[in-house]
């Protein structure tokens, strides 16, 4: 298909091309066409700012660029930077190319890197001065690296990005190599983070995520020309499909850019998205952040005020998930309150925009859901994160949203329960398979197309799947109770806003403790010495207690003093806790718990 034949359409109808395109390079192609003077990528001060012509315009230069430095069809491509205006100027343009672009995680190793390149194959890799010494020691160490391109300059060695931009050749064919791109074409590589064992390479095809984009606009429709932000590390699928993807080659958002995730409420506020995704973590740690604003309130009778309207809220939001009518005095009072207070609040968050506002990955409170329904803000939990599917695989429809539940499947994807109570997924999303792994890709997916997802859960009579945990992760106590160490530790965390992350023992024991770490700003200048820092945590552990079963509940716990940072031994890059890893380093401090 030539590009002119799609291109020159007006903006609705962009959409709709773009929607049915076969490849990803096709749908981007029309949506900057039709949107050329629209910002496409930006950084959240305005200091860099590409439009979808400039967007395209570099995407063209820089594929020409790559392919005089020989990368072809079907080549990879290592990409090693923060969330930045460049990551999608050089992620497009190697798609253009039928190229697989792959992202590593800004916290990986040096042997990780390693690991990384000899799976992949890559001869080239992109970066940042900040990686750079990393990128050199593993070039120097024996992988065979031809080129390190730089995106901001060029030290010896190396090329700048500005370089091969100037270096393409003028008659170099764009357009129909980035026609040339077919459906089966690996789009790229999501390297799993390594939890259960080396990573391996999930093969994403463009026909898997047109797919999966297509399918989600039907349950979870966008307004084409919004805005949202891109935070997650790009090599996770999350981002991947929020921040890159869709929003660029299909739906047509401005991207804000935003390479400290730490900031993402922050730049909400300025930008007023219209979809927003935080992770469960952020949600937590935004209502704790409301609740205590509205205690330290020093106006008595607006004080009150906001407690009875987020009250009221609150039992409208239960009465409607309980299938009740809240009744009229209730929706009036609901209606005085969301006027006083809630659209305020949204006001203030950046959230009065937002179309949708999603969250998954990890379990979330139900007092969570509520406190923001109460609000107007509902949030959709979905279940998704899982690369080998592209990504979200089912989620809570706006107007049927069933919290405790992670919703419905997308259009065209099965999902079943197995005899031992594992979700089981098929759909045309599910990846081809782990690259250079063939056992393990019989082993996920089995003869009749069925993905092992490993997660356990239920599916209800109306279809809405519930998970329970991973597989693999399921505490089975000394007794024979089995228990959902997430479910445990997501009560933990929003129990007290020191507490950061947590992490539930017990398989096998006679009963669960936890090993506790501090949340860097909720605990800012508290001390894990300091005995009132020990009481503050001993009162939240008392409080999520009292929301679990006796046997699940924590009998003893040890706050550690080494701070849980994302891509630590503790937590992967997208803050999910590395548990075996957890258990290894920190057996001394758990047999203590098991003491006399």
């Amino acid at each position: 298909m030539q590009a002119t034949s799609t291109i020159q359409t007006p903006t609705g109808e962009a959409f709709e091309s773009a929607l049915q395109a076969r490849t990803l390079c096709e749908a981007f192609q029309i949506t900057a066409a039709a949107r050329a003077e629209q910002v496409a990528v930006r950084t959240a001060d305005d200091s860099v700012l590409l439009t979808y012509g400039a967007l395209a315009e570099r995407v063209r230069r820089v594929a020409a660029g790559l392919a005089a430095l020989g990368l072809q069809r079907g080549d990879t491509l290592g990409i090693m930077l923060t969330n930045r205006p460049e990551f999608h100027v050089v992620d497009l343009a190697a798609m253009h190319l039928g190229a697989i672009p792959f992202s590593i995680y800004n916290t990986s190793a040096q042997n990780q890197i390693e690991y990384l390149f000899a799976d992949a194959g890559n001869r080239m890799v992109i970066t940042e001065r900040a990686f750079l010494e990393r990128l050199t020691a593993v070039r120097d160490g024996g992988t065979p690296i031809d080129r390190i391109i730089v995106v901001d300059g060029a030290p010896g060695g190396t090329l700048s990005l500005e370089q091969v931009e100037e270096g393409g050749d003028p008659e170099f064919d764009f357009e129909a190599t980035w026609s040339a791109v077919d459906p089966e074409d690996l789009l790229t590589l999501i390297y799993t983070s390594g939890t259960t064992g080396p990573p391996k390479g999930v093969e994403l095809s463009h026909r898997n995520m047109m797919t999966k984009i297509r399918a989600l606009q039907q349950v979870f429709p966008v307004t084409p020309g919004g805005r949202t932000i891109s935070f997650l590390p790009a090599a996770h699928i999350g981002d991947r499909w929020s921040g890159h993807y869709s929003p660029l080659a299909v739906w047509g958002f401005t991207v804000t850019t935003c390479p400290d995730a730490r900031k993402v409420m922050e730049i909400a506020q300025q930008l007023r998205p219209t979809v927003f995704l935080p992770v469960p973590r952020m949600w937590e740690k935004a209502k704790a952040a409301l609740e205590a604003e509205i205690e330290s309130e020093p106006d008595d009778a607006r004080r009150k005020l906001m407690r009875w309207a987020i009250d009221t809220g609150i039992k409208k939001a239960r009465a409607e998930q309980d299938g009740r009518s809240a009744g009229p005095i209730l929706e009036l009072q609901a209606k005085v309150a969301d006027a006083l207070v809630g659209s305020k609040i949204r006001r203030k968050l950046g959230l009065d925009q937002s179309e949708w506002f999603l969250t998954g990955s990890a379990p979330t409170p139900r007092h969570v859901f509520e406190f923001f329904a109460a609000i107007g803000i509902q949030i959709c939990e979905l279940w998704g994160a899982m690369s080998e599917t592209s990504c979200v695989m089912t989620v809570n429809p706006k107007d049927r949203n069933r919290v405790g539940t992670v919703g419905l499947p997308i259009p065209g994807l099965e999902v079943k329960v197995a005899e031992d109570g594992e979700l089981l997924v098929r759909s045309e999303t599910v990846m081809r398979g782990y690259r250079n792994k063939p056992e393990q890709t019989a082993e996920a997916i089995d003869p009749e197309g069925w993905l092992h997802t490993g997660d356990i859960g239920t599916i209800d009579e109306e279809g809405y799947v519930r998970l329970v945990d991973r597989k693999k992760d399921i505490i089975i106590n000394a007794a024979g109770k089995n228990m959902s160490p997430a479910n445990i530790e997501t009560w933990l965390r929003s129990s007290s806003p020191v507490i950061g992350q947590a992490v539930c023992i017990g398989d096998g024991r006679p009963y669960n403790v936890a090993l506790i770490a501090l949340d860097p700003e909720g605990a800012a200048g508290k001390s894990v010495d300091d005995p009132a820092t020990i009481a503050e945590v001993a009162a939240g552990v008392e409080r999520a207690n009292s929301h679990l079963s006796r046997v699940e509940q924590i009998k003893k716990f040890k706050v550690v003093a080494d701070e849980w940072r994302p891509g630590s031994d503790e937590l992967t890059p997208t803050m999910k806790i590395k548990r075996k890893s957890v258990v290894a380093k920190y057996a001394a401090q758990i047999e203590e718990l098991y003491g006399s």
